[in-house]
Formats: structure tokens, sequence, C-alpha cells
């Protein structure tokens, strides 16, 4: 009887038994079971790298990408521009001190003269007549006073002969002290009257420019009196000019007299005139919070004209060293005026800074702030003090060029 194992088959006489398939089952299987883990492991490994990806950006964007710059310091002068109003050193209108009628004038506007130059004559018959009216009694009552005189001595002589009474006496003493008095009377009108003649001649009381001619001949001329007075012409020293400039309060410390200071005009592109800083108010404008200064300019060739509108330039000292900041860096919120600022571990602090000048794309900080600080540039809205930040490039503050105009 022929014996099998089992598990096996028989065979013809002389060969291996075969193998059952079970065997290969299990390869299959195997084969299978690989081909499912390796398509597990594709798709699962991308999703857990995609997630760390995503983990990493979330982070990286969780903390701000910023860039810093350190302030600049300021100049230890600085230029501040503010508008100025030209005014002529002595300006004066000119009126008549007596009545009667314009005769001729010989000066009209523009007219440059001098101390003392007759302007115009006027024509006064009333004061011609009371003049001669009083000089008639002054010759009377000098004629009173000198018979008085004598009879005064007469009676002194006719006292030590007891000739005339002590009564007498003192009757012509009185008579003549009486006398002279009128004659001191009629002396100073007069002169009174001298001196309102003398007015019909109009002379410059200054040398100067004519600005206004008010009047011209045959117009009645009033000084005044029973009416308002008539201005006949005006008149104003060009020699040199006053410049009168409000200084902001912020400013005014540093305005003091012999500060030197350049004006600009439209009309004269590319040149400065120089002045100086003269005098000041002492006082500031409740109004507007300035100071009024007072800067004197020379105009020896007369090309500058009271009244125009000039642009000053005051070098003023700085108080108190300033950085120079772009807008860009600060942050307005409810606390006040602030900077962000980068500490040695990058976190972000705020700081609380005080503005100086306005000057345009940058500022003047005055305190808050140091030369080692770390400013953000263009903070994000949301940032607060101790958030951690990421310094990614430092920027860097343009210069500004100087204007380059020339001078006088």
């Amino acid at each position: 009887m022929i014996e099998r194992n089992e598990g096996e088959r028989l065979t013809p006489a002389g060969r291996s038994p075969v193998p059952r398939p079970a065997k290969h089952g299990v390869l299959v299987a195997c084969i299978v079971l690989l081909i499912i883990a390796i398509a597990v492991a594709a798709g699962v490994v991308p999703r857990w790298r995609a997630r760390a990806a995503l983990r990493t950006e979330t982070y990286d964007l969780a903390v701000p990408s910023v860039s810093v710059i350190h302030p600049k310091l300021g100049a230890p002068k600085t230029e501040i521009v503010l508008p100025g109003n030209i005014q002529a050193f002595v300006d004066s209108p000119i009126y008549a001190r007596t009545n009667g009628y314009l005769k001729k004038w010989y000066a009209d506007i523009g007219t440059r003269v001098k101390k003392g130059q007759l302007l115009a004559d006027i024509e006064t018959p009333e004061v011609d007549q009371q003049l001669d009216q009083a000089r008639a009694d002054l010759n009377t009552a000098q004629a009173n006073y000198r018979l008085s005189q004598i009879t005064a001595s007469r009676y002194q002589d006719l006292l030590k002969t007891d000739a005339v009474s002590k009564q007498d006496v003192d009757n012509a003493n009185g008579d003549f002290e009486a006398k002279r008095a009128m004659v001191d009377s009629a002396l100073s009108n007069e002169r009174r009257l001298e001196q309102l003649q003398s007015f019909e001649k109009i002379y410059a009381p200054f040398d100067g420019v004519i600005t206004a001619r008010n009047t011209d001949v045959g117009h009645l001329i009033n000084s005044g009196a029973g009416g308002p007075a008539t201005e006949l012409f005006h008149i104003a020293a060009l020699g040199k000019l006053r410049v009168y400039v409000n200084v902001p309060q912020q400013d005014s410390v540093s305005a003091k007299p012999g500060l030197k200071a350049d004006l600009t005009f439209q009309e004269f592109p590319g040149r400065k005139f120089k002045g100086t800083l003269v005098r000041t108010a002492d006082s500031i404008d409740p109004a507007s919070r300035t100071l009024l200064v007072e800067v004197d300019v020379d105009n020896p060739t007369g090309e500058l004209l009271p009244g125009a509108y000039a642009e000053v330039h005051l070098q003023v000292p700085s108080g108190s060293p300033a950085y120079i900041l772009p807008v860009s860096t600060l942050i307005f919120r409810a606390h006040g005026l602030q900077v962000a600022t980068v500490d040695p571990q990058n976190r972000a602090a705020l700081k609380n800074i005080t503005l100086g000048r306005d000057l345009g794309n940058e500022v003047e900080v005055v305190s808050g702030i140091s030369a080692a600080d770390s400013i953000i540039v263009t903070p994000p809205d949301s940032l607060v003090s101790g958030e951690a930040v990421r310094v990614v490039a430092a920027a860097t503050i343009p210069q500004r060029e100087p204007s380059g105009n020339s001078e006088q």
C-alpha cells in the first residue's frame, strides 16, 4: 500500500511530490498587502509633510516680519521758514497844520526826497491878516508899556519930594506891570501866528520816497479844526526795512536779538537778502500762540518794497537734540503718538514720543527715543508691546539735499 504524507499528492512513479497551492496563495497575499502598504504610505506621507509645512507657515505668520531703522540725529541748528510782512523803517502821513488852499505841490508818488525838502505851498489869507493884526496889537501894547514905564519912573522921583502920595506911586507901578504883561501876551500871539504862517510850506520830515499824494492845486486844506483832517502826502524811508515775523511758541525761546536771518522773494529767485533779528515783543499772542519779532534788512538800492511778502529763514539753535524719523514709523493710538522699537530679544516695545517740527515726509522727535533704538518702519496695526517679531531688513533714512540759493 502506498503511503502519502498529508499535504502531498501522488505523482507518477519515480517523480518528486508536488507542493500544494496553499503556499502560492500566501505569497500573493503578502504581495497584495505590500502594495496596499505602499499605497497607504504614498497617501499619508504627503499629508504629513503638508501638515508640517502648514504648521511651520502658521508659526512664521504668527511672528510678524519687520524692517527697522536707527534714528538720525538732527542738526544743531534748525532752519525754520516763516512768512514775513515788510514795512518801511519809518512810515508817516503828512498833514497840514493850517487852513487854506493848496497853491502848488513839488513832489509826486515815487519821488525820492531829502529831509527838509519843500513838498507843497498853501495859501492862508486869514492867517496873514491875523498876523498883521497881532503885530499892530503888539505895537500898541509896546507904546502903552513905554508910557507906563515913564509915568512910573516920574512918580518915583516925585515921591522923593512929597509931590505925590504913595498911593499914586503904587497905582503907576501897577499899571506899568500890567502894560508889560500885555506886551508879553501880544508878543506870544505874534509868534503863534508866525509859526502858523510857517505851516504854509510843507517840508519832508526825513529822507524817503513819496508813496501817496492825496491833494492837488486848489484843494481846500483843513487842518482838522471843525472837521476831519486830510492827509496830503505819505512818505516812507526805504534805506532800511522792518520785517515782522510770527515765530511759533515752540521756537520762541531761541528767537533772540542778534539771530541772523535770510529773506527770499518770489520776484528774486535764487537770491537771499541778509537780515538780523533786532527785537521781540517779549509776549506770546494768546490768539495765535506766536511771538512777534522784528528783522531789519538793509535796502540801499531800494529794490525791496514795503508791503511785500517774504519768506524768512531763521537759523534757530536746537534747544535739545532731536532725531529725524520718517512718518511711516509713527503709530496713532489712544495712548498718544508712539513708535515701535525692537529690543535685543526681538520683541516689540512701544514708546511714547514728542514731536518737534513737521518736515513733510519726515518729522523731528524731541523726546522718547535714543540713537541706539531700532525703530520699526510701517509697524502692523495689531502690534503690541512684548510681541515677538522677526527683523528681516534694516532700512535707511534718505538724506535731504539742502537748497542751493545764492546770496545777495
